[in-house]
């Protein structure tokens, strides 16, 4: 159980993380109302966009549960993070099972723009960095601290994951 806590919110964290560093850096609101990204994406200011980062509390259980086995090898070494890292870049952007924006796949088998597929390339970066280093780290040196803080950010993560789609909706005005 813990192993299945620390997969979760280390996902959750990274990804939030991640996603505010492509909102702010690499601006995604632009590319995804315009062009020909908005033809497969969503607005940034869609209801089920606002709720992703608390969905990603799924997807992070199914990434416990296919990393379990394995965890020995990303938790034991020095520089044993590094091997998940590049698992994750490797699934994520080298050998996806789909097309999509930003993947190898996605490069050769649709028609979008070479510069819109280098986008994402940061985030993934960025997000498997992170998610990486910090799962090792627990496990390298493993406090209750770690617990407690994990457990305030995925809630702060939910609520503001919530208070973007109650705004979505209408319901909290921007000002």
């Amino acid at each position: 159980m813990p192993f299945c806590w620390r997969v979760v919110s280390l996902h959750v964290i990274s990804y939030f993380i991640a996603g505010i560093f492509a909102l702010s850096f690499i601006n995604y609101k632009e590319y995804f109302n315009t062009g020909t990204l908005s033809l497969l994406m969503r607005p940034t200011d869609s209801p089920i966009v606002a709720a992703g980062p608390s969905l990603q509390i799924i997807n992070g259980f199914f990434m416990s549960l296919f990393l379990f086995p394995f965890k020995t090898i990303f938790i034991s070494g020095k520089k044993s993070w590094v091997k998940l890292f590049f698992l994750l870049l490797g699934f994520s952007f080298f050998s996806p099972q789909t097309p999509a924006p930003s993947t190898f796949e996605g490069v050769i088998y649709t028609k979008i723009p070479l510069s819109y597929h280098l986008l994402g390339i940061p985030e993934c970066l960025v997000y498997s960095l992170i998610f990486s280093a910090l799962l090792f780290g627990w496990y390298t040196k493993p406090k209750k601290t770690w617990n407690i803080l994990s457990v305030i950010v995925v809630m702060l993560i939910v609520l503001i994951s919530t208070m973007g789609v109650l705004s979505s909706f209408g319901v909290l005005k921007n000002n």
